[in-house]
């Protein structure tokens, strides 16, 4: 099922009024700028890559009703701001298929979404021309995903990553010409470091404004900061105008109550699932771990929330995208959009060593 964009919209008369500076949504919740757009997305946002059908053994962890739960309460919450991508579980493209069944069956709630996926690595083919960031597999891959999303068009575009074989400007013109035709509306990129950043900001520049970089996905959380390879990304982004959309900005779980007591964590739990949980909390680890949650029972609030809410404080930080598994992660998730941190509680956070 594909959009008519001229499809007629019943108006919502209580709207008419709205003012465009609103930071809000009509239920209270966080929205804020991506970049230097006028894009304005939910400061928590809901990561869709746990989504797909693990009973065809895709490597998802949340299976389509459950998907389709969470999707409703998001819109609910005014947890509007969706990310996946086209490769997630195996390059099936199963979590952009949840996604387009929920648009499916809600065609009239499309607008309130602001919907991002990526593009970049191969899919369904098996020549080199399937994958990277060529003119060629840029614009099969933004037409397959809408075709998988049910939708005539994505808000936001990622490269999920460089692509060092393809001229710069072959990708970025893509995307511009993607742009004009109302495929895509808003670009932006995924673990790139600064000289990257740069190089595309520099070709940009040339080839015009309308594949300007709004946003940088990157991995970030209160625990272990940057990645070592995209070190000071951040900082950049709040520089010059890019908002920072952090990955994984709890830790893969780590930053939530159920791993301060590692020896229960049970199959089931990403990371013990995953087996890395012993790599990851190590003592000096779960020492942090337990000095942030005594903060987070101290404010009243979830460690998870705490993790979330302090995130968000930073300069140049955009939405955060945690990834729920269930209803109830969600709910939480959406409470720390509404979280001010005062400096002192901030500055707390940060004496134990958080990123």
């Amino acid at each position: 099922m594909m959009f008519n964009k001229m499809e007629h919209r019943k108006p919502n008369t209580d709207l008419y009024n709205v003012p465009f500076t609103m930071t809000e949504g009509p239920d209270g919740t966080p929205y804020r700028r991506l970049g230097n757009s006028g894009l304005k997305a939910s400061s928590v946002g809901l990561g869709a890559w746990k989504f797909g059908y693990p009973e065809t053994n895709d490597e998802s962890r949340t299976d389509e009703a459950t998907s389709l739960n969470i999707l409703d309460r998001a819109l609910e919450l005014g947890v509007t701001f969706w990310d996946t991508a086209n490769r997630y579980h195996n390059a099936s493209g199963n979590s952009e298929r949840i996604i387009g069944t929920w648009f499916s069956h809600n065609a009239d709630r499309r607008r309130d979404v602001v919907l991002a996926t990526k593009v970049a690595g191969g899919m369904d083919g098996r020549t080199p021309n399937h994958g990277g960031l060529s003119r060629t597999n840029i614009l099969e891959s933004v037409y397959a995903c809408l075709e998988r999303l049910q939708t005539d068009h994505i808000d936001l575009l990622y490269f999920h990553c460089a692509d060092d074989t393809t001229p710069i400007d072959e990708s970025l013109t893509a995307v511009d010409d993607l742009i004009r035709e109302d495929t895509v509306r808003y670009f932006g990129v995924s673990t790139f470091t600064v000289a990257g950043l740069k190089q595309y900001g520099e070709c940009i520049d040339t080839i015009g404004p309308r594949c300007r970089i709004v946003a940088v996905q990157n991995k970030f959380d209160m625990l272990n900061g940057e990645s070592p390879g995209e070190s000071n990304v951040l900082a950049y982004a709040a520089d010059v105008g890019i908002s920072m959309v952090p990955y994984s900005p709890l830790a893969g779980g780590l930053l939530t109550d159920r791993y301060l007591e590692p020896e229960k964590a049970k199959a089931g739990d990403r990371l013990v699932d995953e087996k890395v949980l012993d790599k990851v909390a190590t003592p000096e680890v779960l020492a942090r771990l337990r000095k942030l949650a005594t903060l987070a029972e101290e404010w009243e609030m979830e460690l998870s929330q705490l993790a979330l809410a302090y995130t968000l404080s930073l300069p140049g930080m955009g939405p955060v995208i945690p990834s729920p598994s269930t209803v109830g992660q969600l709910e939480t998730n959406a409470t720390a959009a509404k979280i001010a941190l005062s400096d002192e509680q901030k500055s707390r956070v940060a004496e134990i060593g958080a990123g």
